[in-house]
């Protein structure tokens, strides 16, 4: 019998350690959007969302406030909703292959976001080897003749994500994957991704506002993220 192996053996001295890529959604996967504002935008309540958006860039609403908003407006949210959200959503392009090549060189990848986790988790079907969201209440399969609106249960704020989150998700990872912040390779492009990069050696900024353009090691404008990947030196 073949002794078991470790299912993620720690590098040996001399060799290659492979990298951890953690991506942001809003705004960085998803081009000029949010997850809310795409599942907003089917509910037909855009202008009410764009309003609590500005309110959270502006530090006006914390994270769980803004979930909480949110999820009052989403009473006819079902997954039906949240599918077209999805497929209709200006997504970069080339994530499945950029998620695909990593996997090939031995890399691995990761979504970090504050966005709803029933959202950010769809991206498994792309490539994405692990995805982390805020813990929003699932979402029924469909709403029988309005008689039952969404949640169910009330969200817990204590499940919404903030900014320290992604870093402390960034250890943990790096705790199960056998490797070290300085392993890291981070994409993001605004306030919410300041500490992830501050916390790691390199990062992207993609689409970025002046928030983490003076943190990041490189800048991307542009909607393909094959582009934004090839600015990030091959590992040693």
């Amino acid at each position: 019998m073949r002794p078991a192996q470790h299912p993620n053996p720690r590098p040996t001295p001399g060799e290659r350690r492979p990298r951890l890529h953690l991506f942001d959604l809003d705004g960085t996967l998803l081009y000029g959007s949010a997850a809310s504002v795409e599942i907003s935008r089917q509910l037909g309540v855009d202008a009410e969302i764009r309003d609590l958006e500005r309110a959270f860039a502006e530090q006006k609403l914390t994270p769980p406030q803004f979930a909480l908003r949110a999820c009052a407006l989403w009473s006819a949210l079902n997954d039906e909703i949240v599918s077209a959200a999805f497929a209709a959503a200006p997504w970069l392009t080339g994530i499945p292959e950029v998620w695909a090549r990593l996997r090939a060189e031995g890399e691995r990848c990761a979504v970090i976001s504050l966005s709803p986790d029933f959202f950010v988790r769809r991206l498994q079907d792309w490539g994405a080897e692990v995805t982390h969201g805020s813990r929003w209440p699932e979402v029924p399969r469909a709403i029988p003749n309005g008689s039952t609106k969404y949640p169910a249960r009330p969200l817990d704020p204590a499940g919404i994500l903030s900014p320290s989150s992604k870093v402390k998700i960034a250890e943990e990872l790096c705790a199960q994957f056998g490797l070290r912040p300085a392993d890291c390779v981070a994409y993001g492009d605004s306030l919410s991704d300041t500490e992830l990069f501050a916390a790691v050696p390199v990062s992207v900024a993609v689409n970025a506002d002046h928030h983490v353009r003076s943190l990041a090691s490189h800048h991307y404008t542009g909607s393909d993220l094959r582009e934004a990947h090839a600015l990030v030196p091959a590992a040693r």
